[in-house]
Parts: C-alpha cells; structure tokens; sequence
C-alpha cells in the first residue's frame, strides 16, 4: 500500500491527539499526501473497478470466483462422505473412543443415549476418477470427474451465525471484509456497468436460518466494496429506476454535478467515502441499462434453459440464481456468491435434505456444464459448501427412515471446480462415523488460502492496515493454500 495512503487509514482519534500539539505541520503535510495519494487509486469515470497496484501478485489460473454457500450446513454422511460401517453400529452408542470428549451443542448435551445414525440413502462411485456421491445429487454425479471433492475442511465455530461469518470473512467476530469484498478490492473487475461482486440469497420453503448482510459486506474497508444484492422479486435493485419524470439525461446532469460537489467535498475533508458515493452514484446509473438486460433470458436457448431445470426463468429460484451467475460472469462481474438457506436439518433430516437437494443439484450441476461448454470454467472457481457438518449421532427420535443430526464443526465436505483445481480428486478422509478428520485436514483459512492463490493473490501479502494491524482474510496465524489440489 502507498505509505501515503498507509497513513490516511493509520490515523485514529489517539494518535490524533498524541500528536496534535508538535505535529501539526507534519499531519498537515500528511494529510495533503494522503489526499493526493487517494484520488490517484480511486478510478475514473471510464474504469469503475480498478485493481490494486501490484496485483495479481503472479499470474492467475482463474478470474472470476462463485460461491456456492448451503447454508445451515449439509450433512455430509447423507451427500458425500459414505460411511458404510456405521450401519453396524445403527442406534448403538456412539463410542467414547469416537467422541473423545469433544464439545457439543445445547441442542443435544442433554441427551441421555447419542445413538448411531447411518445414511439410509445409498452411494455410488461416479466418473472416471470414482468419486462417491449419494442418490441425493443424481446431477451432481455427472461432474464428478470436474470436482475435487475436500472431505477434512474444518472450523471452530460451533453455532450457525458465527460458523457463516468465519466461512465468509475469515473471523468468528463480525466487520471484518467478506471473501468477495477482498477479492473486488484487490482485483475490481472487467465489467464496468454491474457491479464487481454481487450476491443471490434464492427464497427456499424452510428458510431455517437468517442470512447477515456481514456475510457480503466491506467490513472496514471502504463501502463501495460491498456485495450488491440482487432481489428475487420486483426490481431486481432498489432505486435504479428513474422516478417518474427524469429522463436519462436529467440524471446524467444531476449526477455530473453532484459529482463535482462531491469531488469539492473530497478535496476538503479527504474522506474516501465521498468517492465511494461518486462511484456507487455512477454505477447505479450504468445499471439502470445493464440490469434489465442481464435479467432477459430470451437470448438463452431452449436447451440451456431446460439444463437448468424447471424453475430457471422463476426468479427468487436457486436455479435462477444459477443461470443468472454465469451471466453474470459472462459480463466480467468479479464475485458471485449464491446463498441457499434451509439446510440446518436437526430432525427429519432425510425428508428435508431431499427437498433441498432437488433444489439446487440440477441447477449447480448446469452451472458446472454451462461455464465448461462455453470454455469459461478453465479461467473461473467455483466453491460449494457450507459452514460446517454434521454429527454421526441422532439428534432426537431415531428411526431407519427418519433421524436428525446436530452440527458438527470437526470434518465436512466441500468440493471446488475450475480455474486452478485439479480436476476428479478426493482429498482428506474421515474416521469410520465422519467424524474425525483421519488424514490431510483443511481448515477454512486454507481453504480462503486456496482460492486466494487461485485467483492470483499472495494471502500472507494481501493486507490492510486497521487498529494497528495489518489485518488479512486467512487471519494472523501462517496457513498455506492446500497444495495438492491445485491443477
């Protein structure tokens, strides 16, 4: 970072003061400096999203990162970690020897028995490279030889809300950036008409847990880098749209002045937000043409739209949210984050998984296919996920048809395709009842890591100085991206 601009987002109200009485012409100076330093890294009118000087640090593989997010956690026994042994030991106490006296939630500590749950759905070797997926992801099976499939991913959190926040933005404590808003600070973007990072939450029947508007924002760095939501109905952003009776060029006067009322504003005070409103104001007005065209699926053929499923041309749907992702990309939008509530399954699990499987498998599957079709996976990550796993034990009644499963943040699965990631592996293994990590474990730092590396980005030199630190997404503590997996 310029030290200039360094010194701009050092200062704080105690250092202020500290210095206030000697060093007046030196903050003076530096204030000048900053200023200076400012307006040269903030983008012209004709470049909305620039990228940090200096970066990528090294050549990417991939350009474009979507996130696929499951949140309330998927259990990975049912999905992807076949665990055929624990069908011996079906509602028999979960050994000691197992559990090794880890924590628990709440939800279940009171429990007198922690009975055995196997998978009642069945598993099969997909591909050429074998990788197991359940009879709940048919669509999925046929990419299998795109994906490497990461069965030891683990976390600390324990409890949902603090559990989305780490995956997102590396800290269990929230306002710290979010992965996307690091990734459009760093990199911007090569779409100057929709914005560089940009965020779907699709409306599920059992939207079981609440989404946090922490997991897509800029935390402290400036507010421009935040995700931009796209709604499932009406407009698909507020305040686009041009009240009744402004035409596009009254608005293109009104803001070229407020813009340089802005810019008067900036000169004076220096406070980067200012250029954060001229930015935001002039994107809005692009997106009043690039909005409605992206959301017009008449282009789209028959095909693409049936590989998609039934639900793609309703939006609010994952799988239009899906479609919707890659033409996002397709238009050099840096970010996609997809967010699917409703899988925190604490009972009757196996009648709510299979809802939300046939939500979003055919369409994630077509996504997969759509980007490879088009020659577009080879330069774009895609993540799929979520914030942790869960237990072998029931939670509540269990039956062969029905049981429950309580979280479990110790192992869980995720799998990543495209630029940078080999193709058709498994990495790491679990115990006999998934849950113990028996090999090559990976912990979401690493994992955040990974992607970073994938996208060109040194993390351990990917910094921001707050509260006196030099703050990063993959936290203070030296992880290394998981070698292995990277293509």
């Amino acid at each position: 970072m310029d030290p200039a601009l360094q010194y701009h987002h050092l200062q704080s109200r105690r250092q202020f003061f500290q210095g206030a009485g000697l060093k007046v012409g030196s903050i003076a100076l530096a204030q000048l400096l900053s200023q200076k330093a400012l307006a040269q890294a903030l983008p012209s009118k004709a470049d909305i999203h620039p990228a940090l000087p200096g970066l990528p640090n090294f050549a990417p593989k991939a350009k474009n990162l979507i996130y696929l997010h499951m949140n309330g956690a998927p259990a990975q026994q049912d999905l992807f970690d076949h665990k055929p042994q624990m069908e011996k030991f079906f509602d028999k106490e979960l050994p000691d020897s197992v559990r090794n006296g880890q924590r628990i939630t709440t939800m279940t500590s009171g429990q007198k028995r922690f009975p055995v749950a196997p998978s009642k759905f069945a598993f099969e070797r997909c591909g050429q490279s074998g990788i197991l997926m359940s009879e709940l992801v048919p669509h999925m099976k046929g990419i299998a030889d795109e994906v490497t499939m990461i069965k030891s991913v683990h976390t600390e959190a324990i409890n949902h809300d603090p559990a989305c926040t780490f995956v997102m933005t590396g800290s269990e404590v929230p306002g710290r950036p979010s992965l996307g808003s690091w990734l459009s600070y760093g990199l911007g973007s090569e779409s100057q008409n929709l914005p560089a990072f940009v965020v779907f939450t699709p409306t599920v029947k059992n939207p079981s847990q609440a989404l946090f508007s922490r997991m897509w924002t800029s935390g402290f760095l400036p507010s421009k880098y935040d995700g931009v939501k796209l709604r499932s109905a009406g407009d698909p952003v507020l305040y686009v749209k041009n009240p009744p009776g402004v035409s596009p060029g009254d608005r293109r006067a009104m803001l070229d002045a407020l813009g340089q009322l802005n810019e008067k504003s900036f000169e004076r005070f220096g406070d980067p937000e200012t250029q954060t409103r001229i930015a935001q104001y002039e994107m809005a007005f692009r997106m009043q043409s690039s909005v409605p065209e992206l959301t017009d699926l008449k282009g789209e053929s028959k095909a693409t739209l049936e590989m998609y499923g039934p639900n793609a041309q309703k939006p609010g749907t994952f799988a239009h949210s899906a479609l919707l992702t890659r033409r996002l990309i397709e238009r050099g939008v840096r970010v996609v984050q997809v967010l699917h509530r409703g899988w925190d399954q604490h009972g009757n699990l196996p009648k709510e998984i299979k809802n939300q499987c046939l939500d979003v498998d055919q369409p994630t599957a077509a996504l997969i296919k759509d980007l490879k079709e088009r020659g577009m996976l080879e330069d774009t990550l895609v993540v799929f996920g979520g914030e942790f796993g869960r237990t072998a034990y029931c939670q509540g009644k269990l039956t062969r048809e029905s049981y429950g499963r309580d979280h479990h943040p110790r192992n869980f699965c995720m799998w990543m395709a495209g630029g940078g990631i080999k193709a058709g592996m498994t990495y790491g293994e679990t115990d006999d009842f998934s849950y113990n990590i028996a090999e090559n474990p990976v912990h979401l730092n690493e994992l955040n890591a990974t992607i970073l590396h994938c996208m060109g980005i040194d993390h351990s030199r990917f910094t921001v100085r707050h509260q006196g630190l030099d703050q990063r997404l993959t936290g203070v503590e030296h992880v290394n991206p998981v070698k292995p997996i990277l293509a």
